[in-house]
């Protein structure tokens, strides 16, 4: 006898249920996906860049979080968890509860080895769509890398990277340069071994 496929859920129902629930949950396409849960090392360099840009912004209109601030990137689309948001001017809301967020400037994501496919590509792809969001940047736990993606005016986006303990890394979007040594700040570095290269038949 086969399963009975599962319901859909609708954007409504998944932020009753996200609300409700223990973990973080995304949501795509009327399912709701659970996150994994994220290293010290993860959770260091999150706070390292969110306190670096907090400094930078302290005279600014703008708000830095972490990852506990939701991201509707589209209306029956992507909802997601972003490790770092940064929203300048007057945030704007799903609803009254002020929990998910639709205007996003600024976009940050710290890599893992088992997210690292998935932020570079069907989310990167996704956060692209967001009308209000002009950066997203990828930080490596590898090394010591930033990775930014900057939308230009005609639409497109500009890859610029910053690597080594002695760069910097400009955030445009928020006028705001960071240090990497302050980004990498007591966090020690996890080298991945590259791909292998396919054995010949």
């Amino acid at each position: 006898m086969s399963a009975q496929p599962q319901p859909r859920l609708t954007p409504e129902q998944y932020l009753e249920l996200d609300r409700a629930s223990e973990f973080r949950n995304e949501y795509f396409n009327g399912r709701m996906y659970a996150m994994s849960g994220g290293t010290f090392i993860h959770a260091l360099v999150i706070a390292n860049l969110t306190g670096e840009l907090r400094s930078g912004l302290k005279t600014r209109p703008c708000m830095v979080t972490g990852s506990d601030v939701r991201v509707r990137v589209a209306p029956a689309g992507l909802y997601t968890y972003p490790d770092v948001v940064v929203v300048c001017g007057e945030a704007k809301y799903v609803d009254g509860r002020r929990d998910t967020v639709l205007n996003p400037v600024l976009l940050i994501e710290v890599l893992s080895p088992s997210t690292e496919a998935y932020d570079r590509g069907f989310k990167s792809a996704q956060y692209r769509t967001i009308e209000s969001l002009q950066e997203y940047a990828l930080v490596s736990q590898a090394e010591p890398r930033i990775e930014v993606f900057c939308r230009q005016p005609e639409g497109t986006w500009l890859l610029s990277e910053s690597v080594g303990l002695d760069a910097s890394c400009r955030f445009e979007s928020v006028d705001v340069t960071v240090a990497l040594r302050d980004v990498y700040d007591k966090v020690t570095l996890d080298p991945q071994e590259p791909p292998r290269p396919a054995a010949n038949a």
